[in-house]
């Protein structure tokens, strides 16, 4: 069903590849006007002219560019109903804590997480005042479940981006603005290709663990950020949305 999200304006972090990417052009399929938060100037700017919405250049780290980009969006489109705080990375860097040194360490939590605390804080003013909105916060299947192939910096980052979802979630509930954390499995995307490129044993290990033996592709996460940013999700806010194809329900994972 087209236009579930018909007239309403979104705002997508790390729209310019993988999830982001999938999200953006769904989200524009279904009738959304979309603004890009995105370093890719090249791409975020072109996907942006392809489904006549707007790019701005974000750095989620950096206070200033973040609230340029939402009021860029209130300033263009009137309003900000769906703030997808999605960007991230998974640098081969990031690994056992034993081997994972500071910097790595502080990276990760910059882009992880920091990042998800200052757009949340950034959106939700507008959203308050107009006494609606719908946050989607991506965390991750290892913010519930302990990682088969340690990444100590992402795995701490997705549990402190679960627990800050469902603070505000609770928080502002009674003021008509919901907040969820998205749980994806591994997804069939350049920064997962890039991980397991050079070492297709770690990609088996994980691969082992999905119950449906397969990676999702990103098309079917953005199914799943749609229906939490669309009014079919109006009850659910403050929740751990897993879709991880049965990761977290298996106990033996068939061959």
């Amino acid at each position: 069903m087209a236009g579930r999200i018909e007239g309403k304006v979104a705002v997508v972090t790390g729209g310019s590849s993988g999830i982001g990417l999938a999200t953006v052009r769904r989200f524009a399929a279904e009738g959304a006007k979309v603004v890009i938060g995105d370093v890719d100037d090249a791409n975020g700017s072109r996907i942006a002219a392809e489904i006549d919405g707007a790019f701005v250049h974000c750095d989620v780290t950096n206070p200033e560019q973040v609230e340029a980009l939402f009021r860029t969006a209130k300033e263009k489109f009137g309003s900000i109903d769906i703030a997808f705080n999605n960007a991230g990375i998974s640098p081969p860097e990031d690994d056992s804590i034993l081997t994972t040194d500071l910097a790595a360490w502080r990276r990760v939590q910059e882009v992880n997480l920091t990042s998800v605390y200052l757009c949340c804080k950034a959106v939700l003013p507008y959203m308050l005042e107009q006494k609606k909105g719908s946050i989607i916060n991506t965390a991750s299947f290892v913010a519930v479940l302990g990682a088969a192939t340690s990444q100590i910096s992402y795995t701490a980052s997705k549990g402190g981006v679960l627990s800050m979802s469902r603070e505000l979630g609770v928080q502002f509930a009674r003021e008509g603005v919901r907040v969820n954390a998205l749980c994806p499995g591994p997804v069939n995307t350049p920064l997962l290709q890039e991980l397991f490129a050079s070492d297709p044993e770690r990609a088996a290990r994980r691969l082992v663990h999905i119950p449906v033996g397969r990676f999702a592709e990103p098309d079917e996460i953005a199914s799943a950020v749609l229906f939490l940013a669309s009014d079919e999700s109006s009850f659910i806010t403050a929740a751990q949305f897993m879709v991880d194809g049965g990761i977290a329900g298996a106990y033996v994972t068939p061959l």
